[in-house]
């Protein structure tokens, strides 16, 4: 996968991320995931990158407001993927690894 941004154009931190990429000077695909849907095949390959579980990208309060803090494992997964604004953002990917962008200066690491 290319230098990608998973990013929500209405979050202040995936808007500094993709700030911090533009300035970097290095090409990169911008996936509003809001807009065109994350499937879980897209996910899971995130996951490994970040070497996360779907409770560690989850955003506590809209996975409470939409009622799916309670999931685990693949069905958390597939929550997230049918409730995108519960994923934690701005994330980052570059080859074989990924970072969240919080602050937005972890993307940093992997540039």
């Amino acid at each position: 996968m290319p230098l990608t941004i998973l990013h929500n154009p209405k979050c202040s931190k995936s808007r500094k991320s993709l700030e911090i990429l533009k300035k970097s000077g290095k090409s990169f695909v911008i996936k509003d995931y809001m807009a065109s849907a994350i499937t879980p095949e897209e996910l899971k390959e995130v996951l490994k990158k970040l070497k996360a579980s779907p409770r560690q990208i989850l955003r506590e309060k809209e996975a409470n407001e939409a009622g799916i803090a309670h999931l685990n494992g693949l069905e958390l997964l597939n929550a997230i993927c049918k409730n995108p604004r519960t994923l934690e953002r701005p994330i980052v990917i570059n080859e074989d690894k990924a970072v969240i962008g919080r602050p937005p200066e972890n993307i940093l690491k992997i540039l």
